[in-house]
């Protein structure tokens, strides 16, 4: 288990929290953790796409010209897939895309992609980013900036943190979630992960009651 310092809104130490092993120092299973996104991106396409065969373009109801003696190829419609305009063949129809993935599987993905950024002192506590109770994108970007300096940042708030959501949710280098949402496809894409020093505690909380229910 190690720990990490909780950072306040003016950037001094205001303690430390531990971050358990068993979360955040596992052995990267990247395999697995790539199984996990890919079935997470296939779940979030539309699976809309649609194209017409012959028999649902419209035009066609006539034959062209008459089959013999025109020295052509004979045809019976100029909505054939050969003609511009005409119908596609095997072409891509609506379909779910969706793959089954185990929850025990989410859970370890997501202990690897945060253990490999706690490894390389990538996660960092904050006890809240404003200082007072009113909202300030400002305030909250310059607490941000005094312990994650990349452009892709990953901020972990809890669900009832409405002031620090409403300071940060504007600024096109962080991504926001909660904690009860934290997946490995969105602590894979940033380079840093922020939690507040509460959403941690959901987090983990979580979590602990997730691994008691599969026992």
């Amino acid at each position: 288990m190690s720990s990490v310092d909780v950072i306040n809104a003016e950037g001094a130490k205001a303690g430390s929290v531990d971050l358990p092993g068993n979360v955040f120092d596992v052995a990267a299973n990247i395999p697995l953790m790539h199984q996990v996104v890919v079935a997470q991106l296939a779940a979030a396409r539309q699976g809309t796409h649609k194209a017409k065969t012959r028999g649902e373009v419209a035009g066609g109801g006539k034959k062209p010209y008459k089959q013999k003696g025109t020295g052509r190829a004979r045809q019976g419609s100029i909505r054939a897939p050969q003609f511009t305009g005409g119908g596609v063949v095997h072409g891509p129809v609506p379909r779910d895309y969706s793959q089954r993935t185990p929850k025990k599987m989410k859970a370890a993905a997501l202990r690897s992609a945060l253990s490999d950024r706690a490894r390389d002192g990538r996660v960092f506590v904050v006890e809240s980013f404003l200082a007072g109770e009113k909202p300030s994108t400002k305030a909250a970007i310059a607490t941000l900036r005094k312990v994650a300096q990349s452009n892709k940042v990953l901020v972990v708030l809890d669900s009832q943190d409405e002031l620090n959501w409403v300071s940060l949710r504007n600024e096109p280098t962080v991504h926001l979630i909660e904690a009860g949402q934290l997946n490995t496809y969105d602590v894979l894409v940033a380079d840093e992960v922020v939690f507040t020093k509460v959403a941690l505690d959901e987090f983990l909380g979580g979590t602990a009651k997730s691994e008691e229910g599969d026992k």
